[in-house]
């Protein structure tokens, strides 16, 4: 099967496309720098014949407002009526848990609109909504620092790592569309400002954490519901402390 995964050299799109071809499959990995641009529409046409899976893995190169709904628009229009032309069967996106509930955020609203495109294009589809990736952490981190200190709010987080993702991400690429959006989420629950004290104590960080329920994730206030998923979620097997040990330790 012709499978074509759009971002599948970023981090989970090329642990993704391992997988497949692992499995046998016919698989491009399509980014701007092999010639396939969803924002351009250049090079999909020839990208996507003969393809029956499309998975969208790509990300908004920024997070301004702005951008990101213009970048999840664009792309989403240009993709699937590429598809459509193609005579995929099944275009699969990933995206956020929570993103519905955290609409005050520009990202959400742009993951939001994208999930719209998809649902009236009348392509089978299934949408993944992932919790935050394990190694997004650091990300987290800088967006609430000021100084010495990350403002953090104490709501739960429940991460799944990445390689989890993409696992769970190959198994859909290779099921019937579920013309549904299913939850994937990592196996502990911990609170975001707790989990990133503990991360910045491992990476030998003096920074210090400071929960504050007000304070917001990505220009969105958070509450315990907001980032964790209670809809039966797959979950991940790899706890923060394999994480850790394996792929996040200090240089």
């Amino acid at each position: 099967m012709k499978i074509v995964v759009i971002g599948g050299t970023g981090l989970i799109g090329s642990k993704t496309v391992e997988r497949l071809r692992k499995r046998g499959h016919e698989v491009i990995a399509a980014s701007p720098n092999s010639g396939v641009n969803t924002i351009t529409g250049e090079g999909l046409a020839e990208a996507l014949s003969g393809a029956e899976v499309v998975l969208d893995l790509a990300n908004s190169p920024s997070f301004e407002d702005k951008a990101v709904l213009e970048f999840f628009e664009t792309s989403g229009h240009n993709l699937l009526a590429a598809e459509k032309l193609a005579g995929v069967k099944h275009h699969i996106a990933l995206s956020v848990v929570g993103t519905d509930r955290l609409q005050e955020s520009g990202y959400f609203r742009g993951k939001l609109a994208q999930e719209k495109l998809i649902k009236a294009s009348g392509i089978p589809y299934t949408i993944v909504h992932s919790t935050q990736f394990m190694e997004f952490l650091a990300g987290i981190v800088k967006s609430g620092t000021v100084g010495q200190t990350v403002r953090l709010s104490p709501a739960y987080i429940q991460p799944i790592v990445s390689d989890d993702v993409a696992d769970v991400m190959a198994d859909v690429a290779l099921a019937s569309p579920a013309n549904a959006t299913i939850e994937i989420s990592g196996p502990e629950r911990a609170r975001l400002s707790e989990l990133v004290a503990r991360y910045l104590k491992a990476m030998k960080d003096p920074r210090t954490v400071e929960a504050d329920a007000e304070a917001k994730y990505f220009g969105a206030r958070l509450n315990d519901q907001s980032l964790v998923s209670d809809n039966d979620p797959r979950l991940g097997s790899i706890t923060f402390e394999q994480w850790f040990a394996k792929s996040a330790q200090p240089k």
